[in-house]
């Protein structure tokens, strides 16, 4: 299908709002050598409920003014349209242009999302609120989103948020590239266009990317598992099976007309530069 590669390749990198001095200082270094690749931007996280709220807006104003944009997350749950409001002029206020609206997760205990119910909802709001002064980009789950009741409706849900306003869509994590091919057919077959950009979790340990997948409801195909599981503790060996695996994946992605790619970080630069490293991508002394 073409319907993604009339849209520039374009890279993004994924941090989360350090909470320590230290884990500031190793951001800035992460980030410095990064920002030699010139992505597009870089998305910083908002923890669930708004906990990192203050620690998000820090980061991301602290990015912005190195040069390269920043595209702050912004969740519904326990979220109100008047500090959303809020949220929205301080962003404007510092020139930032890029949201990335998500519903969130809801926090251990909190029984009620808040006041924006959906992704969708959240959307619609900032387009009232401001126009098309923001960028707006949303999630996309091409394994389906692990609290669906089907992969039709986590579908109708994303066509939603498309329908209110969304400019691009950033996926979940993946492994099996026929997902992605599979959900790009579909937006196409239902008129959607917009880049929808695949989004990449580089290998390092198998325990934490097992955990990982479960919460977010990532597949990892059992005969990708049962490698990892083969390796034990012999770490050196995950990560060069990791790197293997994902930059094959990437370059299958590119190559069939993949809008670019949004590497989750984990606020670490060394496995993300291997990667893109590979595909030949490197960064500028």
């Amino acid at each position: 299908m073409q319907s993604q590669k009339k849209h520039p390749q374009l890279f993004s990198f994924e941090f989360y709002p350090p909470k320590t001095e230290e884990g500031v200082a190793n951001l800035q270094i992460v980030h410095s050598k990064l920002a030699k690749l010139n992505p597009d931007f870089f998305s910083v996280t908002f923890g669930a409920g708004g906990s990192t709220r203050d620690l998000t807006f820090d980061t991301v104003v602290a990015i912005q003014a190195k040069g390269i944009a920043a595209a702050p997350h912004l969740s519904c749950v326990a979220s109100t349209k008047d500090n959303i409001r809020a949220i929205l002029k301080d962003y404007q206020d510092n020139g930032i242009a890029k949201i990335v609206a998500l519903r969130g997760d809801l926090p251990s205990g909190m029984m009620s999302a808040g006041e924006f119910r959906y992704a969708n909802e959240l959307v619609e709001f900032i387009r009232q609120e401001t126009g098309d002064y923001f960028q707006i980009h949303v999630a996309a789950y091409p394994e389906v989103h692990p609290q669906s009741a089907s992969g039709i409706e986590d579908f109708k849900n994303f066509k939603r948020k498309v329908e209110a306003g969304a400019n691009a869509a950033i996926t979940q994590y993946f492994y099996n590239a026929e997902a992605y091919f599979y959900f790009r057919d579909s937006c196409e077959k239902n008129g959607i266009d917009i880049p929808v950009v695949p989004g990449i979790m580089p290998i390092t340990q198998y325990t934490q990317l097992f955990r990982f997948s479960e919460m977010c409801g990532a597949d990892i195909p059992r005969w990708m598992r049962k490698r990892l599981e083969g390796f034990g503790d012999d770490r050196a060996s995950i990560q060069a099976f990791g790197l293997d695996l994902v930059t094959n994946l990437c370059q299958r992605l590119l190559d069939s007309g993949a809008p670019g790619l949004h590497f989750y970080t984990m606020n670490q630069a060394a496995p993300t530069l291997a990667i893109l490293e590979n595909l030949q991508i490197k960064a500028q002394d």
